[in-house]
């Protein structure tokens, strides 16, 4: 009988179920539901809808009863850093933040009088940005005091999801390390962090590794989709996730990867963290990461600048089009700053574009050929400067890059990373978050003996496209 995995992987713009099996030695996928996700703007605050996108949770999962493909077990990914606080009945404290929420804003000085930004990455070994967790709940404790220390129990968001399904509590390591709270040494908790920050330690788990078993269905549940299932955990943090399946491309062990899709998240797997003043400089991270290796990588913007062009014109063109009219338009010279803080949640972003080119003296883009040109080369100057900066951190040559993610079909811009960083690029598979999930599931239902072998049937089992540099 055919052993089926689920994986179900929520994004910021939406999610999935998908199902994963093995049939002579080649992984399959089957999306069986999908769901939009956005962010709430209730005018003071950018939230999430945790009801809405549990009640997607269960509809997807009465898709398996109707089709009576019964998952082994299952497993959820999510994006990074957003997080709930649980008070003794259980009940969210306040809102679920968004990430792209400004509330954080100023609360960087408020740290360095607690704990310069040297030894905070020394510590933590995660770059600084305005939207990590830390920052994020001294936001909620200095507006919200009372209610803030009322909280029993701190979950990430897969965390939240798990416990709604089985009512156990349990911590994801790797998604925790991207709260930069977690001593990137110990792989725990900083507990001399958190007193400083005057955090109460006792909501904050002991942290579990992928593939640590949470627990069953409650009988509710079981009520609602017809079944019951184990629940694991697999690297919840969508980014560890998607490494997981960078292929073995049976050619060189000597590569860099560029998880892409609304965000780019582009480094290399090291043993150990990579802390230095240089790396703190140049705004490195150290993210937990499968079998405790470090994904060493810097967060660029990404897709989502693109994502919201294509949005303001109400989808009028598919990204297929879009790269092709950036490409008509290959000469426009106009380049923006992607890691700006105006594009991360502007009113507008084909007006900040705009305003971006105005205020720097370059040509303003006013078609859309031309924002996307903008846009597509901007990311792949991106791409490029952040690799000479992986191997002058490292002091090593790199001779490839594995482009996994939504963002592995965008031809024109796997050309241009291709072109502007003179590296061979891969690109695909592009479920990589799904399939990643499923392989940590597989791996512990020993489909695969080694995460090595796993890699190998990926390579065999998907399509993944080869771009050589020319000029």
């Amino acid at each position: 009988m055919k052993n089926y995995y689920l994986a179900i992987d929520i994004g910021a713009s939406g999610g999935r179920h998908i199902l994963g099996s093995v049939k002579n030695d080649k992984l399959q996928l089957k999306e069986i539901y999908r769901f939009e996700n956005k962010i709430i703007n209730n005018k003071e605050n950018l939230c999430w809808d945790t009801i809405y996108l549990f009640q997607q949770i269960i509809e997807g999962l009465k898709i398996c009863k109707q089709i009576n493909k019964i998952p082994t077990t299952m497993a959820i990914d999510t994006w990074a850093v957003d997080y709930v606080l649980l008070n003794k009945n259980n009940e969210i404290l306040g809102k679920t933040y968004s990430y792209r929420d400004h509330r954080t804003k100023n609360m960087d000085k408020k740290l360095e009088h607690i704990i310069s930004s040297e030894n905070l990455y020394k510590k933590t070994g995660i770059q600084k940005q305005m939207f990590n967790t830390v920052y994020q709940l001294m936001a909620f404790k200095e507006k919200f005091p009372e209610l803030f220390d009322t909280a029993e129990t701190f979950l990430m968001l897969p965390d939240y999801f798990n416990f709604l399904l089985t009512g156990i509590k349990k911590s994801e390591y790797t998604n925790a390390t991207s709260t930069q709270i977690v001593n990137s040494s110990t792989r725990d908790w900083d507990w001399e962090l958190i007193e400083k920050l005057k955090f109460n330690k006792k909501i904050f788990l002991p942290l579990d590794l992928p593939e640590t078993t949470v627990g069953n269905f409650k009988q509710e549940i079981i009520n609602q989709v017809g079944f019951d299932c184990k629940v694991i955990m697999t690297a919840s943090h969508d980014t560890a996730s998607a490494v997981i399946s960078v292929p073995e491309t049976n050619e060189i062990n000597s590569s860099i990867y560029i998880s892409s899709g609304t965000w780019s998240l582009m480094g290399i797997e090291t043993d150990i963290p990579i802390s230095t003043k240089e790396s703190m400089n140049l705004n490195f991270s150290n993210e937990g990461g499968y079998l405790y290796k470090f994904r060493f990588l810097k967060n660029i913007m990404g897709l989502w600048i693109i994502q919201s062009v294509r949005n303001e014109i109400n989808k009028q063109f598919s990204f297929s089009e879009l790269c092709k009219m950036a490409e008509s338009k290959k000469n426009f010279s106009s380049r923006i700053n992607v890691n700006d803080s105006c594009f991360l949640s502007p009113k507008n972003m084909i007006n900040e574009i705009q305003f971006y080119c105005e205020k720097t003296g370059q040509p303003i883009p006013h078609s859309i050929a031309e924002i996307s040109s903008v846009v597509y080369h901007s990311l792949s100057d991106s791409y490029s400067k952040t690799a000479t900066e992986i191997e002058k951190i490292t002091n090593k040559k790199y001779e490839q890059i594995n482009i996994i993610g939504g963002g592995s079909h965008a031809d024109y811009l796997n050309q241009l990373t291709a072109n502007k960083t003179g590296k061979t690029v891969y690109a695909g598979p592009s479920e990589a978050s799904s399939l990643g999930n499923i392989i940590v599931q597989m791996i512990k239902n020993k489909e695969f003996s080694t995460l090595k072998e796993a890699k190998k049937s990926i390579y065999k089992s998907f399509e993944i496209r080869k771009y050589i540099p020319s000029n």
